[in-house]
């Protein structure tokens, strides 16, 4: 076999060994050294990988930033941020018809901002607005659905982990990438308002009502979450105006999230070392995809599969667009069986040669910030997209009396605002891009 059929061949392999449930990040890299093995005729070249991988990736500077955002949202968790942002969001909209859902989703977004971790998001909203919805009535499937779908705001919202992934992978700036997301971010969460109006106009019985509270009470909870903006405002604020780097900010996110939760009482000794421990197994998790993935995505580009990808996709005369649009439709698809950052580690390389390749009339720049928010939102849909949705598991953990069925139901209209959403971004890139300088 040639070395470009083999790395083809490693693709079924690879796919085997996930549905396998062996973890992604062992998987690439079994694949991966295997592969090198097997190419290069010897144990020389995969083993001197290893070692070099191994220490580029755990030593990279950019990479610090993944432990820094992690424990941000720890810290903002610890310092009751989320409960302070439901509250406010509740105070002003929880009155309205389906008004504690898009508490929640406003809740979501606000968490999203100093947290970056969909999952974390989903989990620490739903701890905090369960409860609520079902003081209030609203049906579990309902609840259930909103939650884990707010929970996607929190990787969509700057700053975000799968973001900084992606700028390494492609080379891009991480400032300009969270400054593209943020307009798409907002897109979101309004999307996600309009399904829920839309689902209790439909079924009226799924939400109740809740009596309205005074404006006093309202600015008084709106008073309680400065700590939110302050922390979004200093990190995203002070990377986009050349305080500090992306990584210098995160740092300061998290100390500042840490004296806030210290303040409030939420940060003991205890529930430091607690911080540290549980920052530290997420951190693991993700550096060891991330070596996989390098591993991985080492061993295709010494079998030239995404190059040789790239060039028979240019050679077909297909429309720039169709291209995209096929991409879009498997990250849509594979997003359901794999998480976020994941699939971007594994595709990435192969699929963005592709479309640097083709002219969408842009500058490349322009190009790979736009398409890497696509990818981004098409890969979260992934997270609430029924039967295997990983959000949609994570709340109905939190809500054992609600069947899966119910969750499902009531989730296909957030699945469909999310998918007009990617229409609208498709066809106007401006919407993504318009915030960029130059």
């Amino acid at each position: 076999m040639s070395a470009l059929e083999i790395g083809i061949a490693s693709f079924p392999a690879l796919m085997v060994l996930i549905f396998l449930r062996v973890p992604i990040g062992l998987a690439m890299f079994v694949v991966g050294l295997v592969g090198l093995v097997i190419v290069t005729d010897g144990t020389n070249v995969p083993f001197s990988r290893l070692k070099n991988e191994t220490y580029t990736t755990f030593s990279s500077y950019s990479l610090s930033i993944v432990p820094m955002f992690l424990l941000m949202g720890h810290f903002a968790t610890l310092g009751g941020m989320s409960s302070a942002l439901f509250r406010a969001a509740e105070g002003f909209l929880g009155h309205r018809k389906g008004g504690v859902a898009m508490a929640a989703i406003g809740a979501c977004a606000g968490f999203g901002a100093i947290c970056g971790s969909s999952l974390a998001t989903a989990a620490t909203m739903g701890r905090v607005a369960l409860p609520e919805l079902r003081q209030y009535g609203y049906a579990g499937g309902f609840s259930t659905a909103t939650l884990a779908a707010g929970g996607t705001l929190g990787i969509l919202i700057p700053p975000s982990v799968v973001l900084v992934i992606y700028a390494i992978l492609t080379e891009q700036n991480i400032a300009k990438l969270f400054l593209a997301a943020f307009v798409p971010g907002l897109l979101a969460a309004l999307g996600y308002v309009v399904a829920i109006s839309i689902y209790v106009r439909l079924y009226p019985d799924s939400a109740g009502t809740r009596p309205p509270v005074p404006y006093a009470e309202r600015f008084a909870a709106l008073l309680r979450v400065w700590p939110v903006l302050l922390v979004f405002g200093l990190v995203v604020g002070g990377i986009y105006l050349g305080w500090f780097t992306p990584t210098e900010g995160a740092a300061v996110g998290a100390a500042g999230t840490g004296l806030i939760a210290f303040l409030n009482g939420g940060l003991t000794l205890s529930t430091l070392f607690e911080s540290f421990l549980v920052t530290a197994r997420s951190t693991a998790m993700v550096f060891f995809i991330v070596l996989g993935a390098g591993f991985y995505n080492g061993f295709l580009a010494l079998t030239q599969v995404p190059q040789e990808l790239s060039n028979y996709v240019v050679s077909q005369g297909l429309s720039p667009w169709v291209v995209l649009s096929l991409i879009l439709v498997f990250y849509l698809l594979f997003g359901c069986l794999m998480d976020s950052l994941s699939m971007i580690l594994l595709t990435i390389p192969i699929f963005f040669p592709v479309i640097s390749a083709l002219d969408f009339g842009m500058s490349p720049e322009h190009v790979a910030i736009w398409f890497g928010i696509l990818v981004l939102i098409v890969v979260e849909v992934g997270l609430i997209t029924p039967p295997v949705g990983m959000n949609l598991f994570i709340i109905n953990a939190m809500d054992r009396k609600t069947p899966m069925v119910d969750t499902y139901k009531a989730v296909l209209f957030f699945v469909g605002s999310d998918l007009v959403r990617v229409v609208i971004l498709v066809m106007f890139p401006a919407i993504t891009l318009f915030l960029l300088p130059g």
